[in-house]
């Protein structure tokens, strides 16, 4: 690229301006003038093929809504079921963290995370589905309108259907022990949704100022929604029930006083530079903790002819020897141990912030039949025990 076509502002970066036509410009701005001329390269090869360079400004949410009006008009001919159109509606508003950034922006990557996510929240393979079906839908819109040269759902996979597994448990008390013992900018977070049953909207803009440590109580008043991969602190919850105090236990008071003298930041668990996690920050954080759980307790010798490295940032691959799990199982975990502790299930639904009794009493219950089933268990053994000792 002639030097003439690009300059250098007062930041460091570099600027070009590429003529759109009808009178528009599209500015791109790098780091370096080998990476502003890859930049440039991309758009150009983009007006080559017809792609419409000044649309890709347009959000998802404007593209979304445009299927959305879509289905709509398929609705008022009686193509589409009132059910079906609702059920866009949901899925819909499901990616709706993507809705403030550009349609051009998007990568498979994004897509995948919120998939991934609803998964690990328990949703069915069939909604994870819909909400790719509606994703593909959207992107698709863009694409036949030369507005992308590429559908990024193409490449979205739906996790396996594990219908005979659990689609979240409790960790193990081994488990547990692992987040105790580990020394990762994760753990403070880990420790306080594994104790004190936080959510993740409800952990991230937790502030020092929040937690009492002398009364041990955790004031849970705001939340945060994500526009644009980024968070906006809400002065409310998930429900009103979400706003509450929750009593914590003395192993977690005690962390949080020792972690508190050495915070920089007025939050409880910011980023490396110390503001509020945002979306993508978040995930990295997660998936480097369970990298970090992995590599530090894992059992290697069952890998036949792997020499684990000395360090986890080592560029060997290092094979998964522990069964990941996701932020949401911590929460399960805490009312689960609520459950173990003989806590009341009217107690647990208030301390664990559920806007329904009903939703405290499934999981209450379902922890029952397994008690039950193992106190069984107990009297199978005893059975089998005196049976060996007639012999």
């Amino acid at each position: 690229m002639p030097k003439k076509t690009y300059t250098k502002r007062p930041d460091g970066r570099y600027l070009a301006k590429i003529y759109l036509g009808d009178g528009k410009y599209k500015f791109i701005y790098a780091k370096s003038v080998k990476e502003l001329e890859a930049a440039v390269l991309e758009v150009k090869s983009q007006l080559h093929s017809g792609i419409d360079v000044a649309a890709q400004r347009d959000t998802f949410a404007d593209w979304a809504a445009y299927y959305l009006r879509q289905r709509e008009r398929d609705h008022a001919r009686g193509d589409l079921t009132e059910g079906r159109l609702g059920i866009t509606r949901n899925r819909l508003k499901d990616l709706s963290e993507l809705d403030d950034i550009p349609i051009g922006k998007i990568r498979t990557r994004d897509i995948q995370d919120i998939i991934d996510d609803r998964a690990s929240e328990g949703v069915s393979v069939s909604v994870l589905k819909d909400i790719k079906a509606a994703a593909m839908h959207t992107f698709e819109l863009a694409l036949v309108n030369r507005v992308i040269s590429f559908n990024p759902v193409s490449a979205v996979k739906i996790p396996a259907d594990k219908h005979h597994e659990p689609k979240r448990r409790a960790l193990t008390e081994e488990e547990q022990s692992w987040i105790e013992r580990s020394e990762h900018r994760c753990k403070c977070a880990a420790m306080i949704m594994m104790h004190a049953g936080l959510r993740r909207g409800e952990l991230v803009p937790l502030l020092w100022k929040d937690i009492d440590l002398k009364e041990r109580v955790i004031d849970v008043n705001k939340s945060v929604e994500y526009r644009n991969g980024k968070p906006t602190v809400k002065p409310y919850g998930k429900s009103e029930a979400a706003i509450r105090k929750v009593y914590i236990p003395k192993k977690l008071a005690a962390y949080l006083s020792e972690e508190k003298k050495k915070a920089t930041s007025l939050l409880v668990c910011p980023d490396a530079e110390g503001g509020m996690l945002t979306v993508t920050g978040y995930r990295r954080l997660w998936r480097s903790y369970m990298h970090y759980l992995n590599f530090t307790f894992g059992d290697f010798s069952s890998e036949i002819g792997y020499k684990k490295p000395k360090s986890r940032f080592a560029p060997e691959t290092i094979p998964t020897v522990i069964a990941p799990f996701t932020a949401h199982w911590l929460r399960h975990t805490y009312i689960t141990n609520l459950y173990l502790a003989g806590v009341d299930v009217l107690t647990a639904k208030e301390l664990a912030g559920h806007a329904d009794i009903k939703t405290t009493m499934e999981i209450y219950t379902h922890l029952d039949a397994i008690h039950k089933r193992k106190q069984v268990d107990k009297l199978d053994e005893y059975f089998e025990n005196m049976k060996a000792g007639n012999a």
